[in-house]
């Protein structure tokens, strides 16, 4: 069999058109121009950019559309755009600022039919879910979280993915809130069950902070995405010498 390619996915938080990044999604910070650092990415060796507006569904202000096109005629590599997205009409406006696929958290939850109808309208291949999960240790389950990791569902994630399975998306983009931003590696025991439970496509985000923790990542995980952002935004990692060690692990990855 042969072995799945593993891609390095760059993160863009973005609020008031500017890159930011936290820590257990509190404490934001502005880290840079939203172009100038995809465009960085781009030439070092990223396999796909995530682009993740976090106030949108907090302020309700409009999509990013200027910045979406100007992003991707700077970019050869796929845009996966986030963010208050709850309209077949939103999808559309995004996919025509140049995004290649849709990451869609809060109306995923509220609304599973506007799941399938996006899946119907736009193809599954565009339609990626988002979750944003911890563990109740009390019985030992995830559960899905909202408003920006604050407000605890009783929605259980494997069941979420067992449903979203059952409709077909492209991907599900996973953040641990207990470990986003604390650089002490991602949630192996999470991602390996998640890897049991589903064969689409899983990114995982939350808690890399060294090269080792994408090397922990994909050989202890069937993960195919690994999402980072502040250890590149402050140059703590390099992609194309992170890309090297994976390879010189015998990880498969685009060089």
């Amino acid at each position: 069999m042969i072995e799945k390619t593993r891609k390095i996915l760059p993160c863009l938080d973005i609020r008031n058109g500017k890159v930011v990044k936290g820590v257990n999604f509190e404490n934001i910070r502005e880290m840079g121009d939203p172009v100038e650092l995809a465009t960085k990415y781009g030439a070092a060796g990223a396999d796909a950019l995530a682009f993740l507006d976090i106030t949108k569904t907090k302020e309700k202000h409009g999509f990013y559309l200027d910045l979406i096109s100007e992003i991707t005629s700077n970019i050869e590599i796929p845009l996966f755009v986030g963010g208050g997205i709850s309209t077949l009409k939103d999808i559309n406006l995004i996919l025509n600022a140049g995004a290649s696929k849709v990451s869609i958290a809060s109306a995923a939850l509220t609304n599973p039919n506007f799941i399938s109808d996006a899946a119907s309208e736009f193809g599954h291949d565009k339609i990626i879910i988002a979750l944003d999960v911890a563990q109740d240790l009390a019985d030992n389950k995830y559960y899905a979280y909202t408003h920006g990791g604050q407000k605890k569902t009783d929605f259980e994630v494997f069941e979420l993915i067992e449903k979203f399975d059952q409709i077909g998306v492209s991907a599900f983009l996973i953040t641990g809130i207990s470990f986003d931003g604390s650089k002490s590696g991602f949630d192996l025991a999470f991602f390996k069950e998640a890897g049991k439970r589903t064969n689409t496509t899983l990114i995982a985000s939350g808690g890399a902070g060294k090269i080792e923790d994408f090397v922990d990542l994909f050989q202890k995980t069937n993960v195919e995405y690994s999402l980072a952002a502040s250890i590149f935004h402050q140059n703590t990692v390099n992609i194309r010498e992170l890309k090297q060690n994976l390879a010189s692990k015998n990880i498969n990855v685009n060089l």
